[in-house]
């Protein structure tokens, strides 16, 4: 059947078109199936059906479909029925509970990047592996197909290390300080980071407040053999794509299978030829692994993958029930990791963290000795080598690289959430410090978030300022204090949580 083509200019990351239902119908189509559409070249797209979006003999193409095939509207297609993918089966044997082979896995990758999956069959895949889980073939057999279904960084000289933390725990700017202090110790250590998803600022976030963080595999390889390291956003890159797709399936149901995170973590570190690989497992309430016991399991099972992968893997399980630092969003963070670079100054458990996981990375690379990564990675800090080598970075970048930490900008809308009561802090809750900070406006919004004056431990005075909310518009400022009133991070011995008072009679 041929039909003129109508352009929807919108992209939506994958081959879909819009049929007319009687169209579809004459070729016996239903919503959900695929059908091949063909001019000069040709693309395997799905199909969506309308009786009013568009007349019968028209067919309406997304963005995505207008590019692959060069299409300007107007001209005629030839539209037939084509055969589902190949790994449908695949994931139905998942759904079954059933061991994938190696082949199996990659054709499943192959059609997560290529486009080729309903969000229907994606979810399908993403909730069976939550579900059922994967042994460790099936992870690194999945690590190697989400490598080879993207690029690849080949550095001509090693080691090359790297780093990662796994989440959960608000304001975790230490790469700022980790990657320069390794780079500084002349290792290469290309950090591909990401951007929030659920959290108020993600690494890429930070570092965009710098400098520019969107450059290809082949610019990321320029910098780093030139000063030692990069601090950019991985999704501008074409390296490991199939995971992006992935963390979209999961982010409606908040699902993070254990199988996805092995192989998504250690497909980005393969891609960028890591030799040797610190994650940071935060642990402790609020945190994605609430307990010293699963965290050191997902440690062995990290080093696991690594010797099948031939990285050297060792990780840190880290403490994260609450915020490391001050600061949650990305300028106060910034401000707040600069001012250690700059001064040595700054919360404890900022520079105690970077210290510790940048030694542990000297230590692998050769210009430690055993046990002693944190003082070397702490000489670093202090000497202001580090310092210089992120302003190195920022300037390979396209940053300022006289900018200073007095000279970031953040939100002129403030207010203060104030203890309820006289005493100690006892807990803190990350989840409500996140929601606080990203109701003000972050990521998005560089300047807005949260500054934290008293933490766990701490005493405080009653009507005392506990943290600070900063804005960039008042509306959002609103927002985030109804939210800090609803949700009230900050515990204080003593304080009463909640009044609850007999209904009144009628």
């Amino acid at each position: 059947m041929n039909l003129q083509t109508r352009i929807l200019d919108i992209e939506i990351g994958k081959y879909e078109v819009i049929l007319n239902r009687l169209d579809a119908d004459e070729m016996g189509i239903r919503a959900g199936d695929r059908v091949k559409v063909r001019n000069i070249d040709s693309v395997t797209a799905l199909v969506e059906t309308s009786e009013s979006m568009f007349q019968k003999g028209v067919i309406g193409v997304y963005k995505d479909v207008k590019q692959k095939l060069n299409l300007k509207g107007g001209e005629y297609v030839e539209i037939s029925p084509a055969l589902r993918p190949r790994s449908i089966p695949a994931i139905k044997k998942k759904m079954d509970k059933e061991k994938l082979s190696s082949e199996e896995i990659h054709a499943i990758i192959r059609d997560i990047v290529d486009g080729n999956l309903s969000d229907v069959e994606l979810s399908a895949f993403v909730a069976s592996s939550y579900i059922h889980g994967m042994d460790m073939d099936e992870i690194e057999w999945m690590t190697h197909a989400i490598v080879e279904t993207g690029e690849k960084i080949v550095f001509d000289t090693h080691p090359i290390m790297d780093k990662h933390s796994i989440g959960g725990v608000p304001g975790n700017k230490i790469s700022l300080i980790v990657v320069p202090i390794v780079a500084a110790a002349k290792l290469m250590i290309p950090k591909t980071s990401s951007r929030a998803i659920t959290g108020a600022a993600g690494t890429a976030d930070l570092m965009e407040v710098l400098a520019p963080v969107e450059f290809s595999a082949s610019e990321i390889k320029r910098i780093t053999e030139k000063v030692g390291g990069v601090i950019v956003w991985g999704g501008a890159t074409n390296i490991a794509p199939a995971d992006d797709k992935i963390v979209e399936a999961e982010y409606p149901l908040s699902l993070d299978p254990h199988a996805q995170l092995l192989a998504s973590v250690m497909a980005k570190k393969y891609a960028v030829g890591a030799d040797s690989v610190v994650i940071d497992i935060p642990t402790g309430t609020g945190t994605k692994i609430p307990s010293m016991m699963h965290g050191r399991k997902i440690a062995r099972d990290f080093m696991e993958l690594g010797e099948r992968l031939r990285i050297r893997v060792e990780c840190a399980v880290t403490y994260g029930a609450s915020p490391v630092g001050r600061t949650i969003g990305p300028a106060l963070e910034v401000r707040e990791a600069l001012k250690v670079l700059e001064t040595m100054q700054g919360p404890m458990s900022l520079i105690e963290k970077s210290t510790n996981i940048a030694g542990i990375l000297l230590e692998m690379g050769g210009v430690a000795s055993k046990g002693l990564g944190k003082e070397a990675a702490a000489s670093v800090l202090s000497s202001g080598k580090a310092l210089e080598k992120l302003k190195e970075i920022i300037d390979s970048q396209g940053g300022n690289p006289k900018v200073t930490s007095s000279d970031i900008p953040v939100g002129d809308k403030t207010s203060n959430i104030e203890a309820l009561a006289t005493g100690y802090v006892i807990e803190f809750d990350n989840k409500g410090i996140v929601d606080i900070a990203r109701a003000a406006g972050a990521p998005k919004d560089k300047g807005a978030g949260v500054q934290i004056h008293k933490k766990k431990g701490q005493y405080v005075e009653k009507a005392e300022p506990l943290i600070t909310i900063y804005a960039e518009k008042e509306w959002k400022l609103s927002n985030a204090i109804k939210c800090a009133q609803r949700e009230y991070p900050v515990v204080v011995e003593g304080m009463i949580l909640e009044r609850v008072e007999p209904a009144k009679e009628m």
